[in-house]
């Protein structure tokens, strides 16, 4: 009897060390799962910093814009360098959102105010508030974020006419064929861009 038992005992603690083994292994990849993504977030969060914050946060309350939009135009158009210049010399965009002298010009005489030195727009409050000015304008005149994107980047005039366009808009709602390619790729990018600020900060 005493032989029988022996073999049942060794086998029973096999199977107990084998069962440690599995649990030690499945905890060892779940912590190290854990510090993977961990590691992958914060890089990712380096990747898309949320610079700025406190301007951003206050024009989007102001007015009524998503962030993680205007993070995406920043980030997408100036890599979040406040003395960003135009990449050709026949564009003369300046500052964080890139935005153009006679942009400058045409919103603040739609606010009400006087022209203000196109140098200002170096400076961080006043490139934002500009140029989220515009987007809100243009979401308020288009409806989707996809033919505001177009407007800021071709123009208001070519919007208008793409949207008119069954060629560029088919269902006459959102700007789906973009005839300008580059234009094409930065609204992809900034859509793309904006995902996934909304991923990362839950916003």
């Amino acid at each position: 009897m005493l032989q029988t038992r022996c073999p049942l005992r060794k086998k029973s603690r096999r199977h107990r060390s084998l069962f440690r083994e599995v649990v030690i292994l499945a905890l060892a990849l779940l912590v190290s799962g854990f510090f993977i993504r961990t590691g992958l977030t914060e890089f990712y969060r380096r990747s898309y910093p949320l610079k700025y914050s406190d301007l951003v946060e206050k024009v989007c309350t102001e007015k009524g814009l998503e962030p993680a939009l205007i993070y995406a135009v920043i980030r997408t158009e100036s890599s979040f360098n406040p003395q960003a210049v135009g990449p050709v010399a026949t564009i003369d965009a300046r500052g964080l959102m890139q935005v153009t002298s006679d942009a400058f010009d045409w919103v603040r005489m739609r606010q009400g105010q006087k022209p203000m030195d196109p140098e200002m727009l170096f400076e961080p409050e006043v490139n934002i508030d500009c140029g989220s000015e515009m987007l809100r304008m243009f979401l308020d005149e288009f409806d989707f974020v996809e033919n505001a994107l177009c407007a800021y980047h071709a123009g208001r005039t070519n919007a208008m006419k793409w949207l008119a366009d069954p060629e560029y808009a088919p269902d006459g709602k959102i700007i789906t064929n973009i005839p300008f390619g580059d234009t094409a790729a930065y609204v992809h990018k900034v859509c793309k861009t904006m995902e996934i600020y909304q991923e990362l900060y839950d916003m």
